[in-house]
């Protein structure tokens, strides 16, 4: 049985596209939560209709599948604070796409 640990795991190595840095620490992934082989993903975004929002969902799809589970998401808006400190990390590791 797989835990919410094994769901991190799989997902902390998830960089962002044109950040290096990972969703995680991004703030991009604000919850995580596993429920009945379910891992149910909370995606915060800076900004509403992000153009890659998809593309980032996938990424994160891909790992928790491998490792056996299903899949489920929301996704809402940073706070101020939490896409300031998301500004700040772009900023510093902006790669470009």
């Amino acid at each position: 049985m797989k835990t919410k640990q094994d769901v991190i795991d799989a997902i902390s190595g998830v960089q962002h596209p044109a950040i290096s840095n990972s969703l995680l620490n991004l703030g991009i992934i604000k919850e995580v939560e596993l429920k009945n082989n379910i891992a149910n993903i909370l995606f915060a975004f800076p900004f509403p209709n992000i153009p890659i929002a998809d593309q980032l969902v996938y990424s994160i799809y891909e790992p928790i599948k491998a490792i056996g589970l299903d899949f489920n998401y929301d996704i809402v808006d940073m706070s101020e604070q939490e896409k300031t400190k998301f500004m700040q990390l772009e900023a510093e590791g902006w790669k470009g796409m």
